[in-house]
């Protein structure tokens, strides 16, 4: 078994219960600007890009100012209600940073979205690098959030691991080289990821954390550019 120094993980569904949040706060927009609401896979849809490029797409220019702010306003009043860490997430985490794993959040979501998400449910303080969909040009399933974790941590490809939900997350790791850990206990993209190639599979976030003793290495000291 690889032995990884490096852990890059996708947020919504991968960590986070945040799905039917996202679709309560896109279908609050639509609702009011356009008249009409989506369904969970008309919104999954268009994931990839951040929230921002999403609504600009949906309203148009003219209306996309205030689209956002009713968006990110719904999502942060709503959060408490809608949102939640997975059971166990806390535990992985915790886990993970007494073994000094490198920790990274590779999303495909705006950095406000997701700063909203970590500070909420109390995890921020484990990562040691966020790439969101606002800090890269090529968003998922290019493989660009992934190549910008490696190069902060200068790190080589076969020390990170990529766990995600979807099937942009699995093409973003085929992409970069990384081995990759598909978590199925909240893919909307379930059905499409089991058929995809991927090193490891977990259904539950119990099923993981007993896996990941034997997965990891520890360095003495490491150190990366910010």
């Amino acid at each position: 078994m690889k032995r990884f120094s490096c852990v890059i993980f996708d947020l919504d569904g991968t960590l986070t219960q945040t799905n039917e949040l996202i679709f309560a706060s896109f279908n609050h927009v639509t609702k009011k600007y356009l008249g009409k609401e989506y369904t969970p896979d008309e919104i999954t849809a268009m994931f990839g890009p951040p929230e921002e490029i999403a609504l600009l797409r949906l309203v148009g220019q003219e209306y996309l100012d205030a689209a956002i702010e009713d968006f990110f306003q719904f999502y942060f009043l709503n959060h408490p209600r809608l949102a939640s860490a997975h059971p166990g997430v806390h535990e992985i985490l915790d886990y993970l940073k007494q073994q000094g794993t490198l920790l990274a959040v590779f999303t495909g979501k705006g950095k406000r979205s997701t700063i909203i998400t970590l500070d909420a449910l109390g995890i921020a303080h484990y990562f040691d690098l966020l790439v969101t969909g606002s800090d890269v040009i090529n968003h998922k399933p290019s493989s660009e959030g992934i190549q910008k974790a490696l190069a902060a941590f200068n790190i080589p490809a076969s020390e990170a691991l990529m766990v995600g939900d979807a099937v942009n997350d699995v093409k973003a790791a085929r992409d970069a080289g990384v081995a990759m850990a598909a978590v199925l206990w909240d893919s909307y993209g379930k059905d499409a990821v089991m058929k995809m190639d991927v090193d490891y599979m977990f259904h539950s976030v119990k099923e993981f954390r007993e896996w990941l003793p034997g997965a990891l290495s520890t360095k003495e000291s490491i150190t990366f550019d910010q």
